[in-house]
Order: C-alpha cells, then structure tokens, then sequence
C-alpha cells in the first residue's frame, strides 16, 4: 500500500492523515470544508513542531510529512486509485452509511474500506457495500501521532487477507494492533464508557465534586487524567453516542447514558471542544490559571 486517502480533517482524522503521512505513505484529506482542511493542516503543522522541539523529528522531517498531504473537497477527486480509504467523519451511523455507499461506487473494486468508528457495528457499515469482505474497522485512539493502539475490528464478512493486511499495516505506522470482533463498544469503549458514566452518576448523586472525583481516580487508581476530564476531552456528545450505541445494541440498562450528561450535551457543553464541560477551558480560565502559576 502506497497511497492512502481520509475521510474527516477533525480531530481524528487530521491525526491519522499525520501518522500515514510521517510513515512515507501519499495522503488525500478529504473533507466538505475548506476552512476544515485548512484547520486540519494547521493541526498537524503545530502538532510535527512539537516533534520538533522535542526533538523526536527534524525540520526536514516535517517537510517532508507534509508534502505527502493533500487536500481535496470532494469524496470523488480523493479517492480514486488509492489502496485504502479511512472513514473518519462524525460518530454519526446515517452519515457513515451514506459515506461508504458513495465509497463503494466511486472507489477501485480492490480497494480497502475502513472506518475509525468507536462503537458502530462494522457489519451492518459493510452490508451498504459490494464488498463487505474488504470492510474493516480501524479505531485509532487520541492523540493519533502519540497513542500506539489501534483496535482492527473486523466485521462479520471481513475476510482474513483483509484482516492480516490492515494488522500489518499499523505496525508500519509505529502502532500495536489488536484484533477484536464486531460488538457493541468493541474492547476499549466497552470497558471505558461505562466507567466515564459512572463517574458521571456519582456527581449527579452527590457523592462527591468533580475535582474531587477525579483526584480520587488519579491517585487512588493511577489513572493519568480523570474520568470526568477525560470525558471533557474526549466530547460528551461523543460519549453520549457512544452509550447510545452500545444501549440499543445491548438492550442492558447499565449503558443507559446519565441524565446529567444528556442535559449537559443539550445544552452544549460538550467539553473541551465546546469551552466548557464538567471544567471551565474559557480564555479567561485560562488566563487565571496561567496568572495562578506565575504568582506560585
């Protein structure tokens, strides 16, 4: 595989562009906006000088990565003739449907569809398309550049080549591939989300503040960020739909979403994103805690 196209310059997407891209792999970032693709490449920019400062990477480096990144608006110019395409747009099943019966229809027969969705059933993505045996999963987790794993979820028709080639491909990347089944959450949301809800529940009862919830999980447990800090980070419409997802899948009322996270994502707090979740990341935040430090 040589020539790689993704779908979605967010979050997601632009860090799966860096990490192919910084592989030596030829990049198409797709995506309907140009001011997205522009924010995309901006990200990644930021993100190879911060290598750079660290050292981990040199300006030629950096150079090089981006010059293998290009930039289309339209499904149709990015992925003609590319070995593989990554879907990485909203955790939205509709959308991603619609995504992969355009994909189908416009891409090389032998090309590769996969999709970095966290909770949606691969199998019923891959029913869309003439080629469920080329659909696979490929759940990259946040920070791309930074975090090794990668969940390879192959769906119900996902054939063993497809499998095999898609497992060594992400150790090209710099990543540990792990294979798991087409289940609600798949392994990491599965075990995660419950957790975030949980910790979600215990403020919403009163058992304790959020600061004091999260020093709870980060010193007691030795978890790096805390449960409702990294619901910030990770969007709680994000969390919201993944434990819609694995609800309606399960039928299990333990992945039932707390009310408080339902009202918090209606009224737009949706975390770090947003400027606002279970913390405050406004610039005047920002500046007090900027202010805090100096004084200390």
């Amino acid at each position: 595989m040589k020539n790689i196209a993704v779908i979605g310059a967010g979050t997601m997407g632009n860090g799966i562009a860096h990490s192919f891209a910084q592989s030596g792999f030829k990049v198409n970032l797709i995506d309907i906006s140009e001011a997205s693709l522009e924010k995309g490449i901006a990200t990644i920019t930021k993100n190879l000088d911060r290598m750079i400062a660290k050292e981990k990477i040199s300006e030629t480096d950096k150079t090089e990565t981006l010059a293998k990144i290009t930039t289309h608006i339209t499904i149709d110019s990015g992925v003609k003739n590319v070995d593989l395409v990554v879907e990485a747009a909203t955790e939205n099943i509709d959308l991603k449907l619609k995504i992969f019966k355009e994909l189908d229809n416009i891409c090389n027969k032998n090309t590769i569809l996969a999709t970095n969705t966290s909770s949606i059933s691969i199998t019923q993505i891959a029913a869309v398309t003439s080629r469920p045996d080329k659909v696979v999963g490929m759940h990259f987790m946040n920070p791309v550049p930074i975090m090794k794993l990668v969940e390879i979820i192959r769906g119900y028709n996902t054939s063993n080549d497809v499998t095999n080639t898609i497992m060594e491909l992400s150790k090209t990347l710099g990543k540990v591939p792990v294979e798991v089944n087409d289940y609600p959450g798949f392994v990491a949301n599965r075990i995660l989300m419950p957790m975030l809800n949980e910790s979600i529940e215990t403020l919403y009862n009163g058992v304790a503040g959020v600061e004091e919830i999260d020093t709870v999980m980060k010193l007691g447990m030795a978890h790096p960020m805390g449960p409702l800090q990294l619901a910030d980070f990770i969007g709680l419409d994000v969390c919201l739909s993944i434990l819609n997802v694995m609800y309606e899948g399960f039928k299990n009322p333990k992945y039932a979403p707390c009310p408080l996270l339902i009202n918090m994502v209606r009224a737009g707090k949706l975390g770090v994103k947003s400027g606002e979740g279970f913390y405050d990341y406004s610039e005047s935040r920002k500046a007090e805690k900027v202010a805090k430090q100096f004084l200390n």
